[in-house]
């Protein structure tokens, strides 16, 4: 966390320096944070992200476009990154109680709702301050995907009759789409990306755990991304993957969406366990047994709640919120 409150994108450990100040990275720490406060208890945890999300109302917001650029000042923002800010925003609200956190959410929902919107889809990048979407490209992150769920998600966790229809039409949509998401790519390390967007469509459906279809598809993605995680990871791995799958795997098995796969899940914790370094968190990833030489935020509190939901169940313990999901 930078003074400002920002939080870079990521840091690299082999050079000791941080990435910009990214606004969706700061909105996941919020949320990451005020789940660490819940869980020890610690005053500076809830401290540090309510200063970070001070910063998302104050500073990161362009009052002239009525939107969260990816970065401050960019001429760009995106579908996904202004939903994991409105969540990050509603978690220092229902922390707090601070009108002005649930204001600033409700603003930006309505720019996720209007800024966005295309021709039965939601552009996920447009210009600043035109608001045109910005021309698709064979990315997972560069065109429409059943991805952006996850940051449908904010306009769950809105609540008002308004927001939760927005939400129903973008989940209508996501269930026809999702299965043309993977594999993607011939590309191994291509698909290692696109299951991490892919575990997004996976958590957004845990909205919905009495749904038929959202079952349906629970029952067919994860064990789909399960096994294509398997068959990737020994050349290329993402440790934030591994945390997103063990969570939703968790979770759906708690909801009574999907029987919890005991093995499968002792496999993941395993696995996110291994990429944790003392000083540098946890890491992003590795090429063979090669690390690579950066620190994720996301990727951290990803694994940490993971590993914090899987010693909870093992303790019989377990009791996990829709709103806590990093």
């Amino acid at each position: 966390i930078e003074p400002s409150g920002g939080v870079a994108r990521h840091r690299r450990i082999d050079l000791g320096r941080n990435a910009p100040v990214s606004t969706e990275i700061t909105g996941y720490a919020v949320s990451a944070l005020l789940y660490l406060h819940s869980r020890t208890g610690l005053p500076e945890y809830r401290e540090a992200a309510l200063h970070s999300a001070q910063f998302l109302v104050e500073t990161a917001w362009d009052h002239r476009s009525s939107t969260f650029p990816f970065e401050i000042d960019a001429p760009f923002a995106y579908f996904f990154d202004v939903g994991i800010i409105i969540r990050g925003l509603l978690s220092a609200w229902r922390a707090t109680s601070n009108e002005d956190f649930r204001k600033r959410a409700v603003e930006a929902g309505f720019s996720l709702a209007f800024d966005f919107l295309g021709e039965g889809v939601y552009h996920p990048i447009i210009e600043l301050p035109e608001k045109t979407a910005v021309p698709y490209e064979k990315r997972w992150a560069r065109e429409p995907g059943c991805f952006q769920l996850k940051s449908a998600l904010a306009w769950y966790d809105l609540g008002d009759e308004y927001a939760e229809k927005l939400f129903e039409r973008f989940f209508d949509w996501s269930l026809t789409v999702h299965e043309q998401f993977l594999p993607g790519s011939e590309d191994r390390e291509k698909v290692m990306d696109r299951l991490h967007a892919y575990c997004y469509f996976l958590e957004g459906l845990l909205a919905k755990p009495s749904d038929p279809r959202a079952i349906e598809a629970m029952r067919v993605g994860l064990p789909k991304a399960t096994a294509l995680h398997r068959q990737i990871a020994t050349v290329f791995e993402r440790s934030d993957v591994g945390a997103q799958l063990l969570r939703v795997r968790l979770a759906a098995g708690h909801l009574g969406m999907t029987p919890l796969d005991e093995q499968a899940a002792q496999e993941e914790a395993t696995r996110v366990e291994s990429f944790f370094e003392d000083e540098n968190g946890f890491l992003f990833g590795r090429k063979g047994t090669t690390p690579l030489p950066y620190s994720n935020p996301v990727s951290t509190a990803f694994c940490l709640q993971a590993l914090e939901m899987w010693e909870d169940h093992r303790a019989g313990k377990y009791s996990f919120d829709l709103t806590q999901l990093i």
